[in-house]
């Protein structure tokens, strides 16, 4: 997959190409290498515009795709593609999910208990304590805060789940690479090595303003459910609150002064049926949540593939040689060596010495 990445890249790279006209490409050829150097006039058969096919001719003869992709990964930017295991589960479940993404930072399982907050740049003294109030609570309780780290309370929301101790995840309308805005480079170096910044543009790409409507749906994609805090009425993060509710997501928004501008976006909300968030506590309830941190310790235990099933069903509190469970689950001492030492990280059986192993009491229903 590795080496067919530069290819997501470059067809990521030309105009008019989004995830739906990747498909169609994908479906034709089957693999997009053959598509990358296929003749022009057999893209035309699938029914690409003849605009796109211009971008994409021009494109293809002036890019060096190796060296491209080198230069990605020399940055410390990681590329996520559609098939990739690491791509965000709750990413890949919406419609039209972005094909290909790029990473600053890192993504980790514990990042599936999302939630995004947005609300407008222009805060006010009470949207700026009531950002503070439930990120640092949704933070502390273990969710990681999704945003776009916009002026206001996008930026706020951030701040406050790191100095939570959480994590937070930034989209950007820009490449990740790319600091938009400029005063924002510090807080985008703390997200980055306490959670990640995200991007469906590719390094380099500027922030312009068709760019930013669209990333929404990805703040909302990652996310359970999307938080609004303060909005207008033509407020970008109404838009956030749209793509959540396409995609089958709670929206929560904090009720606000009837007489503010700030919240005619967030009480309309709540009159179309949005929840009405009076505390963060009820996120929690509302996504049955509560136990989150007890969610995250069962899956780090729970079997991560058919190997490690197999080699707790013979393990006990009592220690077995190696030798014993290879045999047992007929599988070779490297493959189940390796496992065992993955196992041992995630607490699932110790070593007890003389290459024998036991579970621990946690798992062991025996």
């Amino acid at each position: 997959m590795t080496d067919e990445k530069k290819y997501w890249i470059g067809f990521n790279l030309v105009r008019g190409i989004g995830s739906v006209r990747f498909k169609q490409i994908q479906s034709h050829f089957g693999d997009l290498s053959i598509a990358w150097h296929a003749p022009i006039e057999i893209l035309a058969e699938i029914g690409l515009p003849e605009r796109v096919m211009r971008n994409f001719a021009a494109l293809r003869a002036e890019i060096d795709l190796d060296r491209l992709y080198e230069d990605i990964l020399k940055r410390d930017i990681h590329v996520l593609t559609l098939p990739d295991a690491d791509y965000p589960t709750l990413l890949r479940e919406i419609d039209q999910s972005p094909p290909v993404i790029y990473v600053r930072g890192s993504l980790t399982p514990a990042d599936e208990f999302a939630v995004a907050m947005v609300g407008t740049r222009r805060v006010t003294a009470y949207g700026q304590q009531v950002t503070r109030d439930i990120s640092t609570y949704l933070a502390g309780h273990g969710l990681t805060i999704v945003s776009g780290m916009a002026r206001g309370v996008d930026a706020l929301a951030h701040q406050h789940a790191l100095q939570a101790g959480g994590r937070t995840i930034a989209v950007l309308g820009c490449g990740v690479d790319v600091i938009y805005p400029p005063e924002h480079r510090q807080l985008a170096e703390a997200i980055v090595d306490n959670g990640a910044l995200i991007s469906d543009y590719p390094p380099g790409t500027q922030p312009e303003g068709i760019n930013f409507p669209p990333r929404n749906r990805i703040i909302s994609g990652l996310s359970l459910a999307t938080i609004v805090v303060e909005a207008g009425e033509r407020s970008g993060a109404l838009i956030t609150a749209d793509f959540a509710l396409e995609q089958g997501r709670d929206v929560f928004a904090v009720p606000g002064n009837v007489f503010s501008p700030a919240s005619r976006g967030t009480n309309s909300l709540i009159q179309k049926g949005a929840y009405a968030m009076v505390s963060p506590q009820d996120v929690l309830d509302v996504l049955d949540l509560s136990q989150v941190e007890d969610y995250k310790d069962a899956r780090q235990v729970l079997p991560a593939d058919t190997t490690e099933a197999k080699i707790l069903q013979v393990m006990d509190f009592e220690p077995i040689h190696i030798d014993e469970i290879c045999y047992a689950v007929g599988l070779p001492v490297e493959k189940v060596s390796a496992t065992l030492t993955l196992m041992e990280l995630k607490g699932m059986v110790q070593h007890v010495g003389g290459m024998r192993y036991a579970a621990t009491r946690e798992l062991s229903g025996k």
